[in-house]
């Protein structure tokens, strides 16, 4: 089986997909089957009906492989696969995104500020960086603490999420594979980020500010002195 990081470039894996190599398609499926379910969950209520879209999507892929053009990436098709799977299992979901599933400021501040044009981070959350066995914990409960935020996102913020985040889709293959235009894709994203963020910020509370500031606060200025 090739490995994960090995896994060949979209000409060569396609190829091989087409002559039957069974160690490539194994390959891709292992590299992409937790995302695939991570994403299916985001639409169904449970891990055994995510489970059987996933099966589903993969026996999707086998049947339209010999059609499959390449006018997206090899990644991007297969998600779009699962998508449509997941929808035609009784998910209700509309081309575009009211406003109203965009979520309200009530479940959760859109801070704006804290990410540039492009929908990354203006300032992270909080620095990763892991160099003691106390911080090694503080980093393993911080993605417990997005973990579970992700999961109490409304489905189509994890779902843009999870693709761009998690999987690095680019914008436009998101908004493909979701069928949305490039606005909504933009506010989901910023407000599951925003509500993550704010998970985070919750977690760390005061320590936040001295995670950033690796010197420790500013020493106190001494007591003025009357001349």
């Amino acid at each position: 089986m090739v490995s994960l990081p090995n896994l060949p470039h979209d000409v060569e894996l396609i190829a091989r997909l087409k002559s039957g190599d069974e160690a490539a398609f194994s390959a891709m499926i292992s590299a992409w089957a937790p995302a695939l379910h991570r994403l299916a969950r985001s639409f169904v209520k449970s891990d055994a009906l995510a489970e059987e879209v996933v099966q589903e999507a993969w026996m999707g892929v086998v049947k339209g492989l010999s059609g499959f053009e390449a006018r997206s990436s090899l990644k991007t098709w297969v998600f779009t696969i699962l998508v449509n799977r997941s929808r035609t299992r009784g998910v209700r979901e509309a081309r575009t995104v009211p406003m109203s599933a965009l979520g309200s400021d009530e479940h959760g501040p859109m801070d704006v500020e804290r990410f540039t044009a492009q929908g990354t981070w203006a300032e992270p959350p909080f620095v990763w960086r892991a160099p003691s066995a106390h911080r090694v914990v503080e980093t393993r409960q911080a993605m417990e603490v997005l973990r579970e935020a992700m999961e109490l996102l409304p489905g189509r913020q994890r779902q843009v999420v999870t693709l761009r985040d998690i999987e690095g889709l680019e914008p436009a293959d998101v908004c493909d594979v979701l069928h949305i235009s490039e606005s909504n894709q933009r506010v989901l994203l910023h407000r599951g980020r925003s509500r993550l963020r704010a998970a985070l910020d919750l977690h760390h509370g005061p320590a936040l500010g001295a995670a950033r500031s690796p010197s420790g606060p500013p020493p106190r200025r001494p007591p003025r002195t009357r001349c």
